[in-house]
This record gives structure tokens, C-alpha cells and sequence, in this order.
């Protein structure tokens, strides 16, 4: 498989979660020059999120963490257009929410709403960059529907409560999230430039305790996911004869 561009005219990433991923994410992308962009979280700045979401202020705690982050950013550079959405990504808002983007961020830390990002982008055929972390590690991947692996073809469904609360206990580290923010940030903006997704079909790990601290890993798509991945690789592989 040759490498992955955008073939999409629809360039505005959607960034999903302004907390410890989504708020690096999107500094990066504006640094990087993307000039339009959505971003969607329902929740309010609160006093814990200040050591490590680093956009917001004292000032904003109540505030809507979508308005507080467009804001302090559109303060910093006013040509930006920013569209929030201040509610929760679900199963009856994913479709209308996602569909006018053209790349989607997984900022988020419930894998339900990873599933859901998943599930909806491979079926509007959006690509997306998945992360996770968890303590000193992260991982993420980019996802282009009917050309590479998903999620689901690593995971077939989502974890249960009790990984879910262990998850959770453990808790992420600030740097460790602006690092995998950044690799997210990455490949969205090579989307919006037209250019080659590093991470498609590609998991990077990262690990802040080791010396060989980021491992890339292809991710084969696995037969009979609903993502048809698979399926298309094997037709065109049967087509060139390979």
C-alpha cells in the first residue's frame, strides 16, 4: 500500500476533548498554521485541570472549556476561526457533529467515546487519529477508513467498567499527553496540507521511563471487521496479482 494523502476538499479537523490532549492538540495545530478548526467537550474548567491544561486560567474555572480555549486562543491570534460544540459527543449527535470536518482528533479519555469516534468516522469514511494514555506512556494511530487497520480491529469492543476505573486511577502525565497531542497534531495538519499520514495503520508507542522511548508498529486490519479494510487490501492485492 502506497502512502495515504488527503483526498478529502474538506480540511478543518475536529478536534474531540479539550482537556489534557485536546488542549495541547490544538495549540500544535494552530502553531503549525491550520487556521480552522472545531473543537467538542461538554465540560467546564475546573480547578484541577490548571497544572496540566495549560490554556486555561483561574478566570475561566465555571467557563465552558470549549469557549475558555477559543478565546484565550482567538486573543492570541484573531484571524482563527474556531466552531465549538459544547456538548458530549453520542451516539444521536456523532453523525451531525463529525460529518462537515474532514479529519478528526481523538482527544478524549473514554474509550466509549473512542468507539464512537471509530464506529461513526468509518462509516462517513472520515479519517482519524486515535491516542490514549495512561501514566508515563501514550500510543496513537491514524485511522483512514477501508485503507487501514481501525479500532476495532485491535480491540473488538470496548473495555469493561473495572479497566475502565483502574485506568482512570492511574491517571495520565502532562508531557507524556502534549507528546502524543503532538504526534495527533502531526498527522492531522499533514492531512490539511494534502501530504502522506505518518501514522496510517502505524501505532507509536510512547514510553517516558525507557531509553528507546517511541516504538512504531504496523497494524495489520483484521479480517471480517466491520472497517472493510481488510477485505479492500485483499481485493487489491487479488487485483495487481500480488
Amino acid at each position: 500500500m502506497g502512502p495515504i494523502v488527503n483526498t478529502i476538499t474538506n480540511r478543518r479537523p475536529l478536534i474531540v476533548g479539550v482537556g489534557g490532549l485536546g488542549v495541547p492538540a490544538a495549540l500544535a495545530l494552530v502553531r503549525a498554521g491550520v487556521r480552522e478548526f472545531g473543537i467538542i467537550d461538554p465540560d467546564p474548567v475546573e480547578l484541577s485541570n490548571l497544572p496540566r491544561q495549560i490554556i486555561y486560567r483561574e478566570s475561566d474555572i465555571g467557563t465552558p472549556k470549549v469557549i475558555a480555549a477559543a478565546s484565550r486562543l482567538c486573543a492570541q491570534d484573531p484571524g482563527l476561526r474556531i466552531e465549538t460544540h459544547h456538548c458530549e459527543l453520542d451516539v444521536a449527535n456523532a453523525e451531525q457533529i463529525i460529518s462537515p470536518y474532514g479529519f478528526v482528533i481523538d482527544a478524549t479519555d473514554n474509550p466509549a467515546a473512542k468507539f464512537l469516534i471509530n464506529d461513526t468516522c468509518v462509516a462517513l469514511r472520515r479519517p482519524f487519529v486515535y491516542a490514549g494514555v495512561l501514566g508515563m506512556t501514550g500510543q496513537a494511530m491514524t485511522v483512514v477508513p477501508g485503507r487501514t487497520a481501525c479500532l476495532r480491529c485491535l480491540f473488538e469492543e470496548p473495555p469493561d467498567a473495572a479497566e475502565i476505573a483502574s485506568c482512570r486511577e492511574a491517571g495520565i502525565v502532562g508531557p507524556v499527553a502534549g507528546a502524543i497531542a503532538q504526534a495527533e497534531a502531526d498527522d492531522a495538519v499533514r492531512w490539511t496540507r494534502g501530504d502522506a499520514l505518518a501514522l496510517a495503520g502505524v501505532m507509536m508507542t510512547y514510553d517516558a521511563t525507557g531509553i528507546g522511548r517511541t516504538r512504531l508498529t504496523q497494524i495489520a486490519a483484521r479480517s471480517g471487521c466491520v472497517c472493510g479494510a481488510a477485505a479492500n487490501a485483499a481485493h487489491t492485492a487479488a487485483r495487481w496479482g500480488k
